[in-house]
């Protein structure tokens, strides 16, 4: 079922799309069922131009006919459409679960709004039951995994984290970095993890998305609710 809900969801959100915005097109299974959405109405005539958050994105809504363009030929969009890996009450996120969380931030923060489309299990009361994503440069790694072990130290967060793909065959995202995933349980302070977090060298961005959702439609069994943030 939670493959319906998602649909329900992104289907929710293309409704919300008027002709002659500038969009951007988030990354991940939700996200998909969004462009398919989307493609449709475009499809009916639909007037919209995207902006993708990855190039799994790019090519799939290139070839749903979308018409698209990139943040330096279009650096201010009215709405970011994407999924969240977990969504609190306050609509702070954890994302990157897919792997595009820099180029995702980057979309949404040029966005006027950002809707964020999600199954019901993906709320949480506090973020961090979902592995944080923490996007690093390949050069200096163990020296940038001992900075952010000592912030959780300090923050008194779970010394445990990996980095995605193993040392053998990493993950590497469309930017040429790597990702690790931290298994922090709970992160009761959101806003201090991510300041901490973006001060070390070597991190180029976080999964955590605070104070860029603007609204966030959930869909479960009693259809698709809106939520919006306290």
């Amino acid at each position: 079922m939670s493959d319906q809900y998602k649909k329900l969801a992104a289907e929710r959100a293309a409704d919300d799309v008027t002709s002659g915005m500038r969009l951007g097109i988030g990354t991940g299974s939700t996200a998909e069922f969004f462009v398919h959405a989307l493609a449709r109405r475009v499809q009916d005539g639909l007037d919209v131009i995207g902006v993708p958050t990855s190039e799994r994105t790019r090519k799939l809504a290139s070839s749903l006919g979308i018409r698209l363009t990139t943040l330096d030929e279009l650096p201010e969009l009215d709405l970011t459409v994407d999924g969240a890996d977990e969504l609190d009450p306050h609509l702070s996120l954890i994302k990157g679960g897919g792997g595009a969380l820099l180029r995702e931030k980057i979309v949404a923060s040029a966005s006027a709004n950002m809707i964020v489309i999600a199954d019901g299990s993906k709320e949480v009361a506090t973020l961090g039951r979902f592995p944080l994503p923490i996007e690093v440069v390949p050069f200096g790694l163990e020296a940038t995994r001992r900075a952010i072990l000592k912030v959780f130290g300090d923050l008194g967060l779970p010394l445990n984290m990996a980095l995605r793909g193993g040392s053998a065959q990493p993950f590497v995202t469309d930017g040429g970095h790597f990702i690790l995933d931290a298994q922090l349980e709970s992160i009761p302070e959101v806003q201090t993890l991510g300041d901490r977090l973006v001060a070390i060298p070597g991190v180029v961005e976080h999964g955590l998305f605070i104070e860029l959702a603007t609204k966030a439609y959930v869909a479960g069994t009693d259809g698709v609710k809106t939520v919006l943030p306290i």
